[in-house]
């Protein structure tokens, strides 16, 4: 089984990637592989709306949103991990989690998956529901954890000070790992998701 976990900032190795190599080590202890993806520092559009994805099943946009798409096929969970900008998330991680959700969400679809964030100060709060919003639209399990899932530090050293901020993107790791067991057990009890036709309706009369 493997997690793949999403750096949002635009730190390589900064505080976001602080918190998602504690989820990853503890992962990795469980017997998960892991891979922290980081979306880098190149502009990334955002969606558009243009409906190519709907003919080509990709976006048009051949950056990192159809990387991460592909490799999010043979995923079994994943981890999207964000700095707070302006007590919201980063506007890049906003653009790639628009376009992969709304190109490519047959790929993460009935997968568990969380939100981590990493901030100064304020703004956690906003920038974790702003996160979960993409799961709760799309099939996803949420993987919760003993509190919201932040960490706090103006540097990575700091952040590792945080030491219930750390703890819970621990248990967090724990918990993903328990529910990827217990969907294997489930798939091979023969336990699937019941689906049904999408229905679309609007407001207007």
């Amino acid at each position: 089984m493997k997690v793949l976990l999403v750096n949002g900032s635009p730190h390589n190795q900064g505080c976001t990637y602080t918190a998602l190599s504690e989820i990853a080590n503890t992962l990795n202890a469980e017997g998960i592989e892991t891979e922290i993806f980081w979306i880098g520092i190149k502009p990334l559009s955002g969606c558009m709306g243009c409906g190519y994805c709907n003919r080509e099943d990709k976006c048009v946009f051949n950056d990192s949103v159809n990387l991460f798409a592909e490799k999010a096929r043979e995923a079994d969970g994943f981890i999207f991990g964000s700095p707070v900008h302006y007590a919201s998330a980063g506007g890049a991680i906003s653009s790639f989690m628009d376009r992969l959700f709304y190109s490519s969400g047959d790929a993460l679809a009935y997968k568990p998956a969380a939100g981590i964030v990493s901030c100064r100060r304020g703004g956690a709060s906003t920038t974790f529901d702003q996160l979960n919003k993409y799961f709760t639209i799309n099939c996803m399990p949420i993987v919760s954890s003993t509190y919201w899932n932040e960490v706090h530090g103006n540097k990575p050293e700091e952040v590792r000070q945080d030491l219930e901020g750390m703890q819970t993107m621990r248990t967090l790791g724990h918990n993903m790992a328990w529910l990827l067991h217990c969907i294997e057990a489930g798939k091979k009890a023969g336990i699937t998701p019941a689906t049904e036709p999408k229905v679309k309706t609007n407001f207007i009369r």
